[in-house]
Parts: C-alpha cells; structure tokens; sequence
C-alpha cells in the first residue's frame, strides 16, 4: 500500500519544501538522517509525532523522484 499521500507541499510550511503530513518535517531531513546511518527506530524516537510510514512515504517519494527519465538543463 502506497504511504506517498503522507507527503505534503504548501507553501506556508517549510518554504514550500515537500514535507511530512502538513507537519514541518521536511523530507529532506529525514532522508539526510537515514542517509546518516539513523535507524527507523532512532528517528521515531527523536521525533515522537512521526511514525514510521511517514518514513516509508519519504523512501518511496526519493524512489519516484529518481524515475525521472530525462533532466534538461534550464537556461539562465
């Protein structure tokens, strides 16, 4: 079952960066602290309102992100 409906863009949280929930946990971070070496149960102690779908959802979010087939330089 897919947990990608976890991940939130407003532009009133976090810069409009994607985000867990709504909430100001951008997905970013949690993918820079599993990148750390943070186990999911070390996150979800640190951060005690998010729960581990919430971490799937950034997973599978990066997954989707990294399918894209083609990336065009913009010019400036």
């Amino acid at each position: 079952m897919s947990n990608i409906s976890r991940i939130t863009i407003n532009p009133d949280i976090c810069h409009g960066k994607p985000s867990i929930r709504g909430l100001r946990y951008p997905v970013e971070m949690i993918l820079d602290l599993l990148a750390s070496g943070m186990t999911h149960e070390e996150i979800l102690n640190d951060y005690e309102d998010l729960e581990n779908n919430d971490i799937l959802a950034c997973l599978e979010y990066a997954s989707k992100l990294i399918q894209v087939k083609s990336i065009f330089k913009v010019a400036s």
